[in-house]
């Protein structure tokens, strides 16, 4: 393999290091948060946290318009121009987008507190709470805007350093908050406080990074702020139009559950849900906050598209096999360390939800030709095809297999969607899967089918040597990717911490240990 072929292997595995870190500390202090609200509050404080969180990410869905995702693309674009006046025009409307857009969003939320509180709470006595959120919908917008900013510019470390530091500062504070509140007996009324208080600690902190960025001041003419700003809302709007269709199919199918069979099962389900999309959505994320601009950068060159799509598709098979592996085979005891013994039924739907991952990671990167190339019409009309056959799925599998179906629906939809998507960017951009990759998926897709189907026929025979069995395949599949990615990477980028394991554990080939 080439220099220059390693040195992009090692990039991404560099971003997605870093912002894989940065998720993984985050989502360890939401989950302190959590437990801090439910010990001060008690369950009734954790439900109402719940439904103030949710009318806030649903007010910031509507009024950010999509413009984070949309002004990443629009600044890794500009920056891939090389051309400063056109980032520093492209820089400028983002940032007084963010603000209007945030603005507009917590003005709305403001006027509709009453008839938001009647939806929500079936009474108007949490409209001054309500009203109190569009405090958090318009630092939000502002801070997403910021984040865009640096995640654009491709400063991965910075992004990082503010994911952790807001959610450090933000989880501080908010406990402190409801805490205080709690003292002087009224702690439900600290929930909206800390919820604002969060999204002011993600501000100042996006705004502390962002501001290291130097743009040039430059003056724009009407024309220029609508053309700008036409371009961002255009695929701003169809990411929003995404991500509501995605938030309503969700509402939807645990609809489904509830009404073809009961409130636990729509429990037993989210459970899975979560544990199913914590490990693979680190590494969708952590990949993403960088990949994401590269490919804008280089759209319009179908080759070197494709091959940063193949490399990424690559790494990601890498990081996810072992993890799926050792979810399949721990799913158990997995259950019940981050939930109960009650929560058995969500075993089975964990680990149909683990195949649906595997075959999620090898479809993601291709997804993301579409979006980098701009094809907006393509993107929603086959975000709402996957979202309805999703949905159609779910109730047919619920009808059909009970609440197993919901895991089962969810790998049939990712098989469909693998199929279509692959279709769709082989006519973009002639993308063809690297001999790389065949080699890799010919490596994974086998043993998680072997993991899986063994663990179901052999598990109720020989219970320990399944489980035995089954590890030593996650152990080897570990030493399989380790192997292989200390093969893709320039071994003195490494920590030298990293580099003394590699050659003395013999993972690097010989030729990097000499």
């Amino acid at each position: 393999m080439s220099k220059t072929g390693k040195n992009s292997y090692g990039q991404i595995l560099k971003s997605s290091a870093l912002t894989g870190g940065s998720s993984v500390v985050s989502v360890c202090l939401g989950i302190v948060r959590t437990k801090a609200v439910a010990l001060i509050l008690g369950p009734a404080g954790v439900g109402l946290f719940g439904l103030y969180g949710s009318v806030q990410d649903l007010t910031r869905s509507i009024a950010g318009l999509g413009i984070n995702n949309s002004g990443v693309r629009q600044i890794a674009e500009a920056v891939g121009s090389g051309d400063a006046q056109r980032v520093a025009k492209t820089v400028t409307v983002l940032r007084r987008v963010a603000f209007c857009s945030g603005a507009l969003g917590a003005l709305l939320l403001l006027l509709l507190c009453k008839p938001v509180a009647w939806l929500t709470f079936n009474d108007y006595q949490h409209a001054g709470a309500v009203a109190l959120l569009a405090l958090a919908v318009f630092f939000g917008d502002i801070s997403a805007g910021q984040a865009a900013l640096v995640q654009g510019m491709r400063r991965i470390a910075d992004l990082a350093k503010m994911n952790v530091l807001g959610a450090i500062y933000g989880t501080v504070f908010s406990i402190l908050i409801i805490y205080g509140f709690y003292r002087q007996g009224m702690a439900e009324k600290g929930i909206v406080p800390a919820l604002v208080c969060v999204a002011g600690m993600s501000i100042l902190t996006s705004w502390w990074y962002a501001r290291k960025i130097k743009v040039e001041r430059v003056s724009l003419t009407m024309r220029e702020v609508t053309d700008e700003t036409r371009a961002l809302l255009k695929l701003g709007l169809v990411f929003m139009a995404s991500m509501l269709m995605t938030l309503g199919a969700g509402y939807l199918i645990r609809i489904v559950i509830l009404r073809e069979l009961d409130i636990q099962a729509a429990g037993h389900f989210q459970a899975a849900w979560a544990l199913g999309s914590y490990y693979v959505g680190f590494i969708l994320q952590a990949m993403g906050a960088d990949f994401y601009p590269r490919l804008t950068a280089v759209a319009n060159d179908n080759a070197e598209c494709n091959r940063l799509v193949n490399e990424q598709a690559e790494v990601g098979l890498l990081l996810a096999g072992p993890g799926v592996l050792a979810t399949l085979t721990f799913a158990p005891l997995i259950i019940e360390l981050f939930y109960s013994s009650k929560f058995g039924p969500a075993v089975e739907i964990l680990r149909w939800i683990c195949l649906g991952m595997t075959l999620r990671v090898a479809s993601w990167p291709m997804g993301f030709i579409i979006l980098a190339k701009g094809a907006r019409k393509l993107f929603f009309w086959s975000e709402l095809a996957i979202n309805l056959i999703f949905l159609g799925l779910v109730w047919v599998g619920v009808l059909v297999f009970g609440l197993k179906g919901t895991g089962i629906a969810f790998l049939a939809m990712y098989v469909v969607y693998w199929i279509g998507i692959y279709c769709v960017v082989r006519r973009l951009s002639g993308f063809r899967w690297s001999a790389a990759n065949k080699q890799v998926a010919l490596v994974f897709l086998p043993l998680v089918a072997a993991v899986f189907i063994g663990w179901n026929i052999f598990h109720p025979l020989a219970p320990m040597t399944t489980v035995i069995v089954c590890a030593l395949v996650t152990v080897f599949a570990g030493i399989y990717s380790l192997k292989t990615l200390c093969a893709l990477i320039p071994l003195e980028r490494l920590p030298a911490i990293a580099q003394k394991l590699i050659r003395l554990f013999r993972l690097a080939p010989a030729d990097l240990n000499r």
